[in-house]
């Protein structure tokens, strides 16, 4: 099943069920999905397109709630948490700490890296690898951390 058929399967149910938050958070995806299609000039997605535009809205939204944290807005700040937990639900499974930390250390190897110089060159051979599974600050850390 696409995404897009799960949102629409997902917003009926939050429909019956008079779920106004989920159900905003699956209309703001669609346009958000629907935005991409035709900024790209497609009719659909791709899987992976799909997943950019659910990564780049969860990361707004990760970002926006570490703010509203910051400036003591618990109100927002709530609100906002039940929306990463609706888009979390779409994404695909997260890796554990221990499977990120050996798909870098094989990348670093791959890549031949050998000082914090090779950074970027180590994150852009690992990110493709991770898409939408892992956080990019996540992956940067475990990174840098295998570099020093």
């Amino acid at each position: 099943m696409s995404l897009v058929e799960h949102l629409n399967q997902d917003m009926k149910q939050a429909m019956k069920n008079k779920d106004k938050q989920t159900l905003s958070v699956i209309r703001m995806v669609k346009a958000s999905l629907q935005n991409e299609a035709i900024k790209l000039g497609k009719d659909e997605l791709s899987e992976e397109e799909e997943l950019t535009v659910l990564s780049r809205e969860l990361k707004q939204r990760k970002d926006s709630l570490q703010e509203f944290k910051e400036a003591g807005r618990d109100d927002l700040a709530e609100k906002l948490d039940d929306e990463i937990k609706v888009l979390q639900a779409y994404m695909p499974k997260q890796l554990t700490e221990e499977e990120l930390e050996q798909i870098v250390q094989e990348t670093i190897q791959e890549v031949g890296a050998t000082s914090k110089k090779d950074m970027g060159s180590v994150m852009s051979a690992i990110m493709p690898k991770v898409k939408g599974q892992a956080d990019g600050s996540q992956v940067n850390r475990l990174v840098q951390k295998h570099l020093s």
